[in-house]
């Protein structure tokens, strides 16, 4: 019980971001809850990783999420490190989508953001230290023709990230956000969005976990809010 807790939400496939980043934390001395929706590929992931446990949750279920982060609590103890990194995307003409899919979009990407920081910020601020990490990606920058939806809740995401930031940093709480752009070479999006793109071409999920790693162990004096990652090519 003397490792930190590190709470990882959007633990996909092995390989896949979320699954690196749980990695990372596990490897780096954490014991990691990993949130996910899947809950056999979280018990294999699970059986891989020292000190992590599969904790099967749909994020966009605010209730089973808030329920969730109570377990983690009280079978493992308050989190030191909290990584949102589900997303949910929606993509089409404005015209064409459904409206509820914007609320969606919202719940997962933006309220569900809410709930873990207001279910684990008490515990931080107790102790006078933690780390709140969100990925991100341009999306939260600009909006793109057919990804309203989705750029609108990434949006969204970055302002409360930067709120939360600017409330609870001079608190010791340290807040960040990830905007990642690139293509990430993951078992799910390489196939189908880019499959005959070159290795340099993507961003490896391995090399993202380790800079988010990195950057919740900062010194305090020289903390980063806003992190922006992309492979050496990629043209911005």
């Amino acid at each position: 019980m003397s490792k930190p807790v590190c709470v990882v939400s959007g633990v996909g496939p092995e390989h896949g971001t979320g699954a690196e980043i749980a990695r990372r934390f596990s490897v780096g001395g954490y014991r990691v809850a990993m949130l996910a929706r899947n809950a056999a590929r979280l018990d294999a992931l699970a059986g891989r990783y020292e000190d992590a446990r599969a904790y099967p949750c749909d994020v966009g279920d605010l209730d089973a999420l808030v329920g969730t982060v109570s377990r983690i609590r009280e079978e493992m103890g308050a989190p030191k490190v909290v990584i949102h990194n589900a997303p949910r995307a929606t993509h089409g003409s404005i015209l064409q989508m459904d409206p509820d899919d914007l609320e969606k979009n919202f719940r997962v990407n933006a309220t569900a953001l809410l709930h873990l920081a207001r279910e684990t910020l008490p515990g931080m601020l107790d102790e006078g230290e933690g780390a709140i990490l969100v990925t991100g990606n341009t999306a939260a920058t600009r909006g793109k023709s057919h990804w309203g939806f989705f750029a609108a809740t990434k949006a969204a995401q970055r302002i409360l990230a930067e709120s939360m930031a600017r409330e609870f940093g001079p608190r010791g709480i340290h807040v960040a956000y990830f905007v990642i752009d690139a293509a990430i070479d993951t078992p799910r999006t390489r196939p189908v969005l880019s499959p005959d793109k070159p290795d340099d071409f993507f961003a490896k999920p391995a090399a993202i976990a380790e800079e988010m790693y990195r950057v919740a162990h900062q010194d305090r004096s020289a903390w980063s809010f806003l992190v922006e990652l992309r492979p050496f090519g990629e043209v911005w």
